[in-house]
């Protein structure tokens, strides 16, 4: 293994681990990269909780979705997600899917998760919601194949954020620094959104143009809560 793809594959640990320490991944959920020398290929872990992953425990996988080479681990079954994903935007190389639950009730209700400040300003003016069963019927909520995958990666568009009615939210970016962010911040943003609902007063969110503002300050200052939480990732 050479020193980029090591570097890629413990950066893609130290994620999992951070996203489980902000309960944004539990047993559930999984956090994905591009391979930076094969843009066809990504990593993920295999089906395994995320606090638990290490370096041994990640496969790639082809565009395809399915294990490349010979690796007989169990992969994770919505590997579909990640797959269609980088498929559809190749200016994606990070993507994270989680249940956090104070994201959840967004996606389940008519309420738009939107962004009430500027650290969520990736939201822009609110975040989609995938619903399955609009394409698909009655199924038991999971991203199971690439026909799945293909229709969140369609919801998505060329956004940072979807949410999936009864399931959860996928969060993408340029880098796992990014993604990590905003899908941390996705459920903080959904937090205080629901407290300022349960102020029952007006809530002033913020602007499409001061979200893209936003959002084009933090990202020159990803690498600043990105040391941190690798410095806490296994403390």
């Amino acid at each position: 293994m050479n020193a980029e793809i090591k570097r890629c594959i413990d950066d893609l640990v130290v994620a999992n681990r951070v996203l489980a320490r902000f309960g944004v991944l539990d047993g559930f959920g999984h956090v994905s990269v591009r391979n930076p020398q094969d843009p066809t290929r990504f990593f993920l872990s295999r089906s395994l909780a995320p606090e638990l992953v290490t370096a041994e425990d990640i496969m790639e996988f082809g565009m395809d979705s399915e294990v490349a080479g010979a690796d007989d681990r169990k992969p994770y079954l919505e590997r579909y997600i990640h797959g269609e994903i980088y498929r559809a935007r190749p200016d994606v190389n990070a993507v994270v899917h989680s249940h956090s639950p104070s994201v959840i009730p967004f996606a389940g209700s008519s309420v738009r998760l939107r962004p009430i400040y500027h650290m969520a300003g990736f939201l822009g003016g609110g975040a989609p919601v995938f619903d399955i069963a609009c394409c698909f019927g009655h199924t038991d909520m999971l991203v199971r194949n690439r026909d799945h995958g293909r229709e969140l990666a369609k919801t998505l568009g060329d956004g940072h954020i979807s949410l999936m009615r009864g399931h959860g939210f996928v969060a993408v970016g340029p880098g796992i620094p990014t993604a990590v962010y905003r899908a941390v911040y996705t459920e903080m943003n959904a937090g205080m959104q629901q407290k300022a609902i349960g102020l029952n007063g007006d809530i002033t969110f913020l602007t499409a143009e001061e979200a893209r503002l936003a959002d084009e300050m933090m990202a020159g200052v990803m690498n600043r809560p990105w040391e941190l939480w690798k410095k806490k990732a296994f403390d």
